[in-house]
């Protein structure tokens, strides 16, 4: 929506502003934008329109009422709780949620510093609403927020009608006379720092005992682990969980400066800095049988197998974790992204896999939520990154591990342990296990989402001439096959005839485009991602020149 300022009185908040306001958009989950852009009074629209829109609904479908209690979390990027002079002066954003959820009419209780998992489950056991400030995997410069209904993520479906709610709020924040407004000429509160209420420990601890409930009567000790903490803001529960469940745990590469790490493109760099990690813990302590982390908000694993002989630590992608997750669950039903690895089509979960969705956790809990009304009793699904989620309540050993529908960093780490340890296995020979397909993701970073967009128009199924000319992009004399199918669920999935996959899409949280690669061997997956993201002519930028045009803005 365009806003001028002829529209408004000049008394009008909105006259006064001295900047070009940017809307706050929805991404694949959650809002996310430059923290320079972030203003508070955009913030407090959009999440103060979505507890508004979360009031007019339902119980039995997220609904929420006023007084009630309204939960809400935050990660450790400094811009989530201060201002970073680097960044304009903005942030503080938990703050402009805190005061949404005052004027909203509810009762909001700070659940501090925690994974955005364990705030989610917090929140749904008690039918409460919440929202999780954070940037999640996106670089330093970005951050956001997530909203949820009492039931879980908020849904696709509901975007549109929160779109109309947020409009009108807007409209009614801008037109409100300057000198009764609680924002100053450049967004941000006119009382200047606010202080949060009190951090309640309480979620924290419930998710704690989620898992050491769960896997009670069964042990990691005998288990060296390394622990990457760096910024995730579920670094220290995670090391708690772990230990408290047996294992021998070892804290490493923790920083109070913020690292974006992105599970999706785990690049050489990072593997370089956690191979160190490894280096200097196996010559303190001895042998290491795995190292785990998170990415920024703790949902999202990064897990690592060490081998035994050589230390050398070999990361497995999120999407294989999720097939040894789902097996040792005994799922008879599994939802995955159309990003996802096609192992899965060639082992055991091949029958319970349901259709393949779009990418984004909202598509998967929707799909989750069809196969439970279809009968499924045990349901889970996985995104290409790791986040584990599940869509019912699952048994195991007489214990219940009550459904979390949101993506879970901690159950697949302990799924993949625990089953390596069940099977009496290394997580080299775990993985080997697997059908032989291996994958890769890479990405282009500050590439505007507009472009992206226009380069999958081009090859969409209107264009005739689309596969000729995708052909060109993937030629014999870099080891692709002939083209046998495009798929055009979520971006441009190229399937070849030598079984290499590629599948190309912009990111929904940021200015990037991406490659997925798939293939039978992990060097030709890597391959691929790199012959993909090549400076400057590799698959990616060629297309950008052929299509759009000159790329010398990049």
């Amino acid at each position: 929506m365009s806003f001028e300022k002829c529209a408004y009185e000049p008394d009008s908040l909105f006259a006064h502003l001295v900047y070009e306001p940017r809307e706050l958009q929805f991404g694949t989950s959650g809002r996310r934008g430059e923290v320079i852009h972030l203003t508070q009074l955009e913030v407090y629209t959009n999440a103060r329109a979505e507890i508004e829109y979360l009031q007019s609904l339902p119980a039995e479908t997220g609904g929420i009422r006023r007084g009630e209690e309204f939960f809400f979390a935050y990660d450790l990027r400094p811009s989530s709780t201060g201002f970073v002079a680097s960044q304009g002066g903005r942030g503080e954003i938990a703050q402009a949620v805190h005061r949404a959820i005052l004027d909203a009419g509810m009762h909001p209780v700070n659940l501090g510093k925690i994974p955005t998992p364990a705030l989610t489950y917090y929140a749904i056991s008690r039918r409460r609403g919440s929202i999780m400030v954070t940037g999640s995997h996106i670089p330093f410069d970005r951050n956001g927020y997530k909203t949820n209904t009492s039931r879980g993520e908020l849904l696709k479906e509901h975007e549109q009608p929160i779109q109309a709610v947020v409009s009108s709020l807007r409209d009614r924040l801008y037109r409100q006379p300057f000198a009764e407004s609680i924002f100053n000429e450049q967004g941000m509160f006119k009382e200047g720092h606010r202080e949060l209420p009190p951090e309640d420990a309480s979620a924290g601890l419930e998710y704690v005992a989620r898992y050491t409930d769960f896997f009670a009567g069964e042990s990691l000790a005998g288990m060296r682990l390394l622990v990457y903490q760096h910024s995730a803001v579920g670094r220290d529960l995670l090391v708690e969980i772990l230990s408290r469940l047996g294992a021998e745990v070892i804290p490493a590469g923790r920083t109070e400066t913020f690292v974006p790490i992105d599970t999706e493109n785990v690049d050489r760099s990072l593997l370089a800095a956690i191979q160190s990690l490894v280096d200097e813990a196996r010559a303190r302590y001895g042998p290491i049988d795995a190292v785990v982390s998170t990415d920024g908000d703790s949902d999202r694993p990064l897990i690592l197998g060490v081998n035994p002989r050589t230390g050398t630590a070999r990361f497995y992608g999120g999407d294989l974790v999720g097939m040894i997750v789902a097996e040792f669950l005994g799922a008879d039903a599994v939802v995955v992204p159309i990003s996802c690895n096609d192992a899965i089509d060639r082992g055991p979960l091949a029958h319970v896999t349901q259709p393949k969705t779009r990418i984004g956790s909202p598509y998967v809990i929707a799909a989750m939520e069809k196969a439970r009304a279809a009968g499924k009793k045990r349901v889970c699904g996985w995104e290409a990154n790791g986040g584990f989620l599940t869509g019912s309540d699952i048994e195991r050993n007489g214990k219940i591990l009550t459904a979390l529908p949101t993506r879970d960093a901690v159950l697949p780490i302990l799924g993949v342990l625990f089953s390596a340890r069940q099977q009496g296995l290394t997580l080299d020979q775990l993985f080997s296990r697997l059908p032989a397909r291996f994958s890769r993701a890479a990405l282009l970073r500050n590439f505007p989402r507009s472009r992206a967009l226009r380069i999958l128009e081009h090859f969409a199924p209107s264009n005739p001439d689309a596969v000729r000319e995708l052909e060109q992009f993937f030629p014999p004399q870099r080891g692709f096959g002939n083209i046998v199918s495009v798929d055009y669920t979520d971006g441009v999935r190229i399937r070849f005839s030598n079984g290499d996959v590629a599948h190309i899409r912009p990111s929904g949280n940021a200015d990037e485009l991406r490659i997925y690669a798939v293939a039978d061997t992990q060097a030709r997956a890597d391959e691929i991602a790199e012959l993909g993201v090549a400076e400057p002519d590799g698959i990616l930028r060629s297309m950008e020149r052929v299509i759009l045009g000159d790329h010398s803005a990049h």
